[in-house]
């Protein structure tokens, strides 16, 4: 009884431990800005009578988020008014996503849109480049056994942020003007900024010397450590692993249409179940990953993420060719168990590419193994439509499940499941 006492206080230690505050406080100040990209501006935009066009425009101010692995070594090279690399360019890009919000709503949407739309730019890249330092930073004040809790809990503070933008401040905009609503947007950013101005820098080792060497060495170090066809399977593990959860969620609002809900029932019963189940999956995982390390964690996960995407499947057998939506008790424990998979999976999957990158080039090579993820599922998801068509709803919904197969046949290579670590 003694000995389970005793790693029961461990694991609470661990759990409320000062660094797995400072994820979820960082993981809150990355998850923010791009939701105020991605929901809030559009918003403003449209109510402001923009035209539809232009709104669809502003989509390219996302890019950066898919290329901040080109600036990086940047990140990884250069010190930042000299107090350290990570907490440097955590304070510089703060302050650069909070001006950006903060002046967003002094302009006029109708008249100023170009001038909007550069303020847009700014902070995304902004918002990239703080995306780089601080995964980095996680990488370096977490022991490897902490990874998975941490970015558990840092993903988990992301999604929540999304409260703020895509909720909160659209209330608010009903109320007050939208120059105030990006004020106050803006606010709470103020925390995790003076928070910032107090954080230790971590311990750096081998910290580039220069330039060619910030840009080179994250390579060349990934390979010595690890050989070519080690980083070959890991970079196609990469493109694999979400694949098919991926596909399956992308046009999710328009199946939810195609099967009958009405708006009322998709915003209150879909995007609650959806965005707290993620929630509450990567949390949950976190702390199992505690106990059976990331490897175990990718092989259960992974299968509970590819199984929960056959409840699609049942829910478009039920409501595919039918006059009457099924039932919201379906829909709503469809949801419930595909994103709490797709929460859990993911949770392991950002901490094995935690796992993989050297504490040396956390930056450039976590910002290269992230932005690489994101490519197939981009173009594959582009396809969704033209698929659903061809194929039906249900039968999309297995072709997602099968798609999933190839990422958990090569956790064979990349994270044999009876190996304690991902190195």
């Amino acid at each position: 009884m003694s000995i389970l006492s005793e790693e029961r206080k461990t694991l609470l230690r661990q759990i409320f431990s000062i660094k797995m505050g400072l994820c979820l406080c960082l993981g809150f100040a990355s998850g923010m800005p791009l939701f105020v990209v991605l929901t809030l501006i559009g918003a403003y935009l449209r109510k402001e009578g923009v035209d539809l066009k232009e709104i669809g425009l502003f989509s390219l101010a996302s890019f950066p988020y898919t290329w901040k692995f080109v600036w990086a070594p940047l990140v990884d090279r250069y010190n930042p008014f000299g107090i350290g690399r990570r907490r440097g360019w955590i304070i510089l890009s703060q302050i650069f996503v909070f001006a950006s919000i903060f002046i967003i709503g002094l302009f006029d949407a109708k008249n100023q849109t170009m001038v909007i739309a550069v303020i847009t730019l700014i902070l995304s890249f902004s918002s990239a480049t703080q995306d780089i330092v601080i995964d980095a930073y996680r990488r370096e004040i977490l022991a490897d056994n902490e990874l998975g809790l941490g970015t558990s809990l840092f993903i988990a503070a992301s999604r929540a942020s999304s409260l703020i933008p895509a909720g909160l401040s659209l209330i608010l905009a009903e109320f007050i003007s939208w120059e105030m609503v990006f004020y106050i947007t803006a606010s709470f950013m103020l925390p995790c900024l003076v928070l910032s101005f107090f954080l230790k820098e971590p311990l750096s080792i081998n910290a580039p010397r220069n330039l060619r060497e910030a840009v080179v060495e994250p390579f060349r170090e990934f390979v010595t450590r690890k050989g070519l066809k080690s980083l070959l399977l890991v970079i196609l593990f990469v493109f694999c692993y979400k694949l098919g959860d991926s596909m399956a969620t992308a046009l999710a609002t328009p199946f939810y249409i195609d099967m009958h809900y009405d708006l009322l029932t998709i915003g209150l019963v879909a995007k609650n179940c959806g965005i707290w189940s993620m929630i509450i999956g990567g949390i949950i995982g976190g702390v199992i990953m505690l106990k059976i390390g990331i490897n175990k964690a990718l092989w259960v996960f992974g299968f509970g993420q590819l199984i929960t995407i056959l409840g699609y499947a049942l829910l478009a057998h039920v409501g595919e060719g039918s006059d009457v939506s099924p039932s919201i008790w379906l829909l709503a424990a469809v949801i419930i168990a595909e994103y709490l998979g797709a929460g859990l999976g993911t949770a392991a999957f950002v901490a094995f590419i935690s796992a993989k990158t050297s504490k040396a080039y956390a930056a450039t090579q976590f910002a290269l193994l992230t932005s690489l993820s994101a490519v197939p599922r981009t173009f594959c998801n582009a396809t969704t439509g033209y698929l659903v068509e061809s194929l039906g709803w249900e039968n999309f919904f297995y072709l997602c499940t099968v798609l999933a197969i190839p990422g958990m046949l090569l956790l064979f290579k990349v994270a044999p499941f009876n190996s304690e670590t991902t190195d």
